[in-house]
């Protein structure tokens, strides 16, 4: 646990408008230490970070792709025109030394942004905060089309099906812990379908997949809302990198178009909910028609089958591995999640002809 004034020393490392008078836990993120370090006077309050270096692992790196991006969607906003510029888009502190970021005599590495006031986050998932969300993170996106700087990977190969199929037959070859022959149930259909989800990669190869700049991490609590509801910017910038637009697309769907978590064992209760299907593409489509390709559009159901099963293969694989990798709150946590993603996953394959549908008659 760190103390108050050691919290209060860090955020002094900082350029900061005011004077510090209290430092506060704020949010309930699973990755980063986050803070609210609020300020004495008119002077603005601030969101302090310790980054969890373990994930990662290069700081220049992570926090190169985050200057690039918000001073690039700066000057996006700037040049068209929009009002309220500091409320859309985060901007971060430098220390004395111009770097945004101060490792700590412990290893450990800060950042300061400036809170923006009046803005919150939601956790709930509607058809509206999901049509939001599309049209949000498309919007990310499409800003994004002409970044021109190249964006590094924070973490190499975070989507790439090719590499978790690889882990997964390594795991089952070498069956570290005993665990392969008590879920041959899971691994048959996994296998079955392996090569098949690995397509994005091969259609890479063949120069008809673009990757652009993503988000990679598109969660409805990583936009931050104005007080009337409607959407300020999106935040949690630390995945953005090279990737397939299909990251956003399914990942999003994988949990919020689930009726249930992902660790729920009634397999009964999973079930893939058509609406938020419905709304997130909508916003999403509105956002990236002016470049998405015909390539990319066709395949978006796929995004959404591709992003539970990648899921099932990780939880599984780590399972095989004696659970090395997720946090588990009981032995067979990760088991019971692989399950669940499974059976989602075959929710998501009944619903082809469905969200090929819906895609067209979006136009």
């Amino acid at each position: 646990m760190i103390l108050q004034t050691n919290l209060k020393d860090i955020a002094c490392q900082f350029v900061l408008a005011g004077d510090v008078e209290q430092i506060a836990p704020l949010g309930n993120g699973l990755i980063n230490d986050t803070y609210r370090v609020s300020t004495a006077g008119d002077a603005p309050d601030y969101v302090l970070q310790r980054v969890n270096t373990g994930i990662f692992t290069d700081i220049d790196l992570l926090q190169s792709n985050i200057e690039a991006v918000t001073h690039h969607l700066r000057d996006r906003l700037l040049r068209d025109g929009v009002d309220d510029i500091d409320r859309r888009v985060l901007q971060f502190v430098p220390t004395p030394m111009g770097k945004t970021y101060h490792r700590d005599g412990d290893g450990n590495c800060w950042r300061m942004s400036v809170f923006i006031e009046g803005s919150h986050t939601v956790d709930e998932v509607n058809t509206h905060t999901a049509q939001d969300a599309g049209r949000a993170f498309g919007n990310f996106e499409c800003m994004l089309t002409d970044l021109p700087q190249h964006l590094g990977e924070p973490i190499p190969d975070f989507h790439n099906m090719e590499l978790r199929a690889r882990q997964l037959n390594d795991a089952v070859s070498t069956d570290p812990v005993g665990r392969v022959d008590g879920v041959r149930d899971i691994l048959v259909p996994l296998m079955a379908d392996l090569h098949a989800m690995c397509l994005a990669e091969r259609l890479y190869r063949q120069g008809v997949l673009p990757k652009r700049v993503c988000h990679c991490d598109t969660k409805v609590n990583n936009m931050l809302l104005d007080d009337d509801g409607s959407v300020l910017c999106v935040i949690d910038l630390d995945t953005v990198m090279p990737s397939f637009v299909f990251s956003d697309f399914g990942d999003f769907l994988r949990t919020a178009a689930n009726e249930v978590a992902e660790d729920c064992s009634d397999l009964t209760r999973v079930r893939f909910r058509e609406d938020i299907f419905e709304a997130f593409t909508a916003g999403y489509l509105d956002a990236t028609r002016p470049f998405l390709t015909q390539v990319e559009r066709d395949y978006l159901p796929y995004a959404v089958q591709l992003f539970p099963f990648m899921q099932c293969v990780r939880f599984i694989t780590d399972y095989i591995n004696g659970d090395t990798y997720y946090k588990i709150q009981y032995p067979d946590h990760n088991l019971v999640r692989a399950r669940n993603q499974l059976a989602f996953y075959h929710q998501v394959c009944r619903h082809m002809s469905m969200m090929r549908a819906t895609i067209t008659r979006r136009g």
